[in-house]
């Protein structure tokens, strides 16, 4: 029965969870961002920090893990063991750890059963805050790190240390002449059923947790997916465009962006230039690849001038167990992916670099 309610319901129940967990407003988020910036800005260490970094700071950023508590409606479930993996190989490497939001899914679950279920990824942060390398964004999900009076004493709980929380962090970065400012946040400020919203509260932990418990759907999509930016995405482009020496990164959508655009988005980009230049090989090729990804009557993006400075570090809970994230590290920004090899084991694959310097605006 459940098998045959999956597939009469679950791409409704889907889209019923996309159309009312998200209404961004385009000035709402814009004016949160700006008021985020300069906070952080004017008043270090108030709502966010700012590091002063050079080539040789390491950071790694992941988002979205959405810890929950082990039964059909936690995401995380799946991916566990490539984030594990993951943060093994990044303490080693003494990277800084930015966790960016949503860290524990708070609106479906209660926190002592959250804890209960998370023992090991928690050891494997603390790690990171022993190093004194460990910053924690709140998102919407984990709103309850930002506003509930408890929540210190708990994270002295889980952590065996007092850590404080924060709403951003920007990351700066000298080139010469100029400065580099990388922004970042969870992304959720200025979306109207995220925001704080009780009514996204209330239909995610009464309505979509029951339902996807039962039903045992994962809504996110594999790490590498097949869209055009989402809405939200394409607004937070929009801030970032209008921003000089600044790049900005956010989780929140769980959609993977790397300068800009998703991999789709990329392929086309690819195929407008190559047809430009008459190169039929890449031409015939990059037109393969569409036909595996592009159903038919999809719309065909338009590109205009764009600034690569925008970027989304995916999630930690996608429906194939894989995870994605932002490393910098070298003077590069990359995005990455663990997911599992034929062996079983969790691997990094690197989908995308590009230098930090040419987030700069020229002058």
């Amino acid at each position: 029965m459940r098998k045959f309610l999956q597939r009469l319901f679950a791409n409704w129940v889907i889209r019923m969870s996309n159309r009312f967990g998200s209404r961004p407003d385009l000035k709402r988020i814009h004016e949160a961002l700006s008021k985020l910036f300069n906070t952080i800005t004017k008043e270090p260490g108030k709502r966010g920090l700012i590091f002063e970094i050079t080539e040789k700071d390491k950071f790694i950023i992941f988002s979205d893990q959405h810890k929950g508590a082990r039964d059909n409606a936690d995401d995380f479930i799946l991916s566990e063991r490539n984030y594990l993996q993951a943060l093994d190989y990044y303490n080693t490497k003494l990277f800084h750890y930015i966790s960016l939001g949503d860290s524990e899914e708070l609106w479906e679950n209660l926190l002592e059963s959250v804890i209960k279920h998370n023992k090991q990824t928690f050891e494997q942060e603390k790690l990171f805050i022993n190093r004194n390398a460990f910053t924690k964004i709140f998102g919407n999900h984990d709103l309850y790190w930002d506003n509930d009076p408890l929540a210190g004493f708990n994270l002295n709980r889980i952590y065996g240390k007092k850590i404080s929380i924060y709403e951003g962090a920007i990351l700066k970065m000298k080139f010469q002449h100029q400065v580099l400012n990388i922004f970042l946040t969870h992304g959720h400020q200025g979306d109207l059923q995220s925001d704080g919203n009780w009514f996204s509260k209330w239909f995610v932990s009464t309505v979509w947790a029951p339902l996807q418990s039962y039903l045992q759907i994962n809504p996110n999509t594999p790490a590498y997916d097949n869209q055009l930016k989402t809405v939200h995405n394409s607004m937070m482009y929009s801030w970032q465009a209008d921003q000089k020496d600044t790049a900005l990164i956010t989780g929140h959508t769980h959609q993977p962006v790397f300068a800009s655009l998703t991999h789709l988005e990329r392929v086309y980009l690819k195929l407008k230039n190559a047809t430009a230049e008459h190169q039929q090989p890449e031409i015939d090729k990059l037109n393969e690849e569409l036909k595996k990804r592009v159903k038919k009557g999809d719309e065909v993006p338009e590109f205009k001038a764009y600034k690569p400075g925008y970027f989304n570090s995916g999630c930690c809970c996608f429906s194939d167990g894989d995870i994605t994230g932002i490393e910098i590290e070298d003077g590069l920004i990359r995005l990455i992916k663990w997911s599992f090899q034929k062996s079983g084991i969790p691997e990094r694959s690197v989908l995308e670099e590009m230098k930090l310097s040419q987030l700069l605006d020229i002058t």
